[in-house]
C-alpha cells in the first residue's frame, strides 16, 4: 500500500477491484480545507477514463507488474505474436490490448510487456522506432533548407509528416510518444 500522495503517471493500481493505470495526477491544498490528490486513470481492462479525488491519507493499493523483454515476431491479423528474449516462450496479444502500438510494431522490435497475475495487460515501446518509408511524393530538388513537410506512409501503414527530401524506401526514426518524424536513419 502507497500514499495517495506518492501516485505518479504510468503506475498501476488496483482500485474497486479493477487494474487502473494512472494518467495523470494532481495534489491540491486548497485554502484552509484538506489536500487532496485529483487522479485521472484508465481501465487497463475497458480503456475507458475515470477522475477520482483521494484524500491526502487515503492509502493505495500498487499493482504488483512482472515486466519481461520481448521481441516481436509478426501478426496474422487477429493476434500480434511476440517471444520472450530470454526463455524464447511466445505468446500472443490482441489489437485491442495493444491500441496504438500497432503502428510501430515491426519485426525485431524489442519492447517490454507487462504482466500482471501471469496475463499480459500493456506493452511500453521504446522512445523511437527506426521505419521504412513505403510511399511518399518526390522531392523537389534543392528543397533541403525549407521546413515544408509532406505525408508519408510507413511499413506499418503508419502516416508520419517528413521533411520534403526524404524519399521512397528511405529509413526514418519516429517518436513512438508523438507518432512524429525525427531524422534520416
Amino acid at each position: 500500500m502507497i500514499s495517495a500522495t506518492q501516485l505518479r503517471p504510468g503506475m498501476v493500481i488496483k482500485f474497486e477491484k479493477e487494474l487502473l493505470s494512472v494518467f495523470s495526477m494532481v495534489h491540491r491544498t486548497p485554502g484552509n480545507l484538506r489536500g487532496f490528490v485529483q487522479v485521472k486513470m484508465r481501465s487497463l481492462r475497458t480503456g475507458s477514463m475515470m477522475e477520482h479525488r483521494f484524500s491526502s491519507e487515503d492509502k493505495v493499493e500498487r499493482a504488483m507488474l512482472d515486466e519481461q523483454e520481448m521481441e516481436y515476431l509478426y501478426d496474422d491479423g487477429e493476434y500480434f505474436y511476440f517471444m520472450n528474449t530470454e526463455t524464447f516462450e511466445q505468446t500472443h496479444l490482441t489489437k485491442d490490448l495493444l491500441g496504438d502500438a500497432v503502428n510501430y510494431l515491426i519485426p525485431q522490435l524489442k519492447v517490454a510487456v507487462e504482466f500482471y497475475e501471469g496475463k499480459a495487460i500493456s506493452v511500453e515501446l521504446p522512445a523511437t522506432v527506426i521505419m521504412k518509408v513505403l510511399e511518399t511524393e518526390p522531392g523537389l530538388r534543392g528543397s533541403t533548407v525549407s521546413n515544408v513537410t509532406k505525408p508519408a506512409k510507413m511499413e506499418t501503414g503508419l502516416v508520419v509528416q517528413v521533411p520534403a527530401f526524404i524519399s521512397e524506401g528511405e529509413k526514418i526514426a519516429v517518436s513512438t510518444a508523438e507518432g512524429a518524424y525525427l531524422e534520416r536513419a
